[in-house]
C-alpha cells in the first residue's frame, strides 16, 4: 500500500505541475495581447517582469539588438510609451507611409549582408525617412551622411546631384559604415554610436575609460546625450515597428518594384513623368538625388522608374521629337554676367556653361541668346521673360 500511496502521490505531484505551467502560458498570452506598454522601475528585478512578446512568441535572430537588457533600461522604456501613445501610433504610420518606397530595399541589403534586423528602421531615428532631410549640422538624406565622410562610400555630390539624398548609394553606404564600425570595436552596440557620435570619439570614450560596454558607458555619462539616447530610441522604435498588428502600426509594404534605366540624354523628371503617366511626386521622390529635377550632363546616370511603367518611360526616352529639358533663352543686356544670371534664374554658373558650350563671362555680347534650363516652372521671376519655349 505505501508504495502505491508513492506513485499516486508522484502522478498528482505531475499532473500540478503540467496545470501550473499550461494557466502560466496563458497567463503570458493574455498579457501580450492585452498590449499594454511595458514599465520597469529600478526596483523590480528583471525576474519579476512579465516575458516580452518578441521573445514568447518568436525569438529574435541571434545577431537582434533587441535583448532582455536592451528593452529593461529606462529610457528604452519611455521611448516604448511614447512611440505607443495615440500620437506615437499617428507618427509612425505617417512614417510608414513615407517609407514604403524605400523600405524594401533597406531590408534587403540588411539581409543580404546578415546585420541585425533592427538596422533597417535606423532611418526613423537619423531622418524620420524623409529623403531630404538636411539637420542643422548639415548631414542629409534618409541616413544623414556629413560632406566629410562620403568619399569611401561612393557617394559625390556636385551642382546637380547630391547623392547622399540617393536612397540606393546611402544605403549601402550606410550599412558599410556600420560593418567598417564593427570591425573596428566588435560590438554593434557601440557601432551604432559611433554612427551617431563618430568613431574617433567612440574610441577615446573606450581608452579613456577601459569600458567597453554602450550600456555602461551610458550609465557613467561617458557618452554624448544623444548618442546616450540613441541606442534606446532605436530599440524602442524597432520594438514597436517589428510588431504591427500588436500596437496598430500599418504593415509595411512588402515589395516595391524599381528599375535603373541608363541616358543618353539630359532629362526633366517632371518632364518624363507627365509624359509616362507617373506621379510627379513618386519620380522625385525616387530620384531624390537630383537637386533641381534635372539629370546631371554626363551619361553616367540611371533614372529609377516604377516597374509598372518601364515600357511608357523607354517609349518616352526613345522619342527623338520630344523636348526632355525645358529651357527659357536669355538675351544678354548690357550689366549681364555669368554670375548675375546664375543668381536671376537661380541656377550655377556651371550649369549655364554646360548648356552653354565655349560661352565666357568676358565676351558676352549684347544681344547674344543664351539657353538657360528651367528648374522650377512655378518659380516666379521680377524681370520680364523675353521668351519661354517647349
Amino acid at each position: 500500500m505505501e508504495k502505491d500511496f508513492n506513485v499516486n502521490k508522484t502522478d498528482k505531484r505531475f499532473i500540478v505541475t503540467v496545470i501550473f505551467l499550461i494557466l502560466g502560458g496563458l497567463g503570458v498570452v493574455s498579457t501580450q495581447e492585452a498590449g499594454r506598454p511595458l514599465r520597469v522601475t529600478d526596483q523590480q528585478p528583471m525576474e519579476s517582469y512579465s516575458l516580452l512578446p518578441i521573445i514568447t512568441r518568436q525569438l529574435p535572430p541571434a545577431n537582434s539588438l533587441i535583448t532582455p537588457c536592451s528593452l529593461e533600461r529606462v529610457l528604452t522604456q519611455r521611448y516604448i510609451e511614447q512611440y505607443t501613445r495615440p500620437s506615437g501610433i499617428a507618427y509612425l504610420n505617417t512614417l510608414v507611409a513615407r517609407a514604403n518606397i524605400y523600405m524594401p530595399f533597406i531590408r534587403e541589403e540588411v539581409t543580404k549582408r546578415q546585420l541585425p534586423p533592427e538596422l533597417i528602421y535606423l532611418p526613423v531615428i537619423e531622418s524620420s525617412f524623409v529623403i531630404t532631410a538636411r539637420s542643422r549640422s548639415g548631414a542629409v538624406g534618409l541616413w544623414q551622411f556629413m560632406m566629410n565622410s562620403i568619399t569611401p562610400y561612393d557617394m559625390r555630390v556636385t551642382d546637380y546631384i547630391d547623392e547622399r539624398r540617393d536612397f540606393i548609394k546611402s544605403t549601402r553606404g550606410a550599412l558599410q559604415k556600420l560593418q567598417d564600425n564593427y570591425r573596428v570595436l566588435g560590438c554593434w552596440n557601440l557601432s551604432l554610436a559611433a554612427y551617431n557620435a563618430g568613431l574617433g570619439r567612440v574610441r577615446r570614450s573606450i581608452q579613456s575609460t577601459g569600458i567597453n560596454d554602450y550600456w555602461i558607458l551610458s550609465e557613467k555619462s561617458e557618452l554624448p546625450q544623444e548618442t546616450i539616447h540613441y541606442m534606446p530610441k532605436l530599440i524602442a522604435v524597432s520594438y514597436v515597428l517589428s510588431q504591427p498588428r500588436r500596437f496598430g502600426i500599418n504593415v509595411w509594404q512588402e515589395k516595391f518594384e524599381w528599375e535603373a534605366i541608363p541616358l543618353r540624354r539630359q532629362v526633366s523628371i517632371d518632364v518624363v513623368a507627365d509624359e509616362a503617366g507617373i506621379p510627379r511626386d513618386l519620380m522625385r521622390r525616387l530620384n531624390s538625388q537630383l537637386l533641381h529635377g534635372i539629370t546631371p550632363a554626363d551619361r553616367n546616370f540611371s533614372l529609377i522608374v516604377p516597374a509598372t511603367h518601364i515600357e511608357q518611360v523607354t517609349a518616352v526616352l526613345e522619342r527623338e521629337d520630344l523636348r526632355l529639358i525645358r529651357y527659357r533663352y536669355h538675351t544678354i543686356r548690357q550689366g549681364d554676367t555669368l554670375w548675375s544670371l546664375s543668381r536671376y534664374y537661380g541656377i550655377t554658373v556651371s550649369m549655364i556653361e554646360t548648356h552653354n558650350p565655349g560661352i565666357n563671362s568676358r565676351f558676352l555680347r549684347i544681344g547674344q541668346t543664351i539657353i538657360i534650363p528651367i528648374l522650377n516652372e512655378g518659380r516666379t521671376l521680377n524681370m520680364p521673360i523675353l521668351e519661354v519655349r517647349d
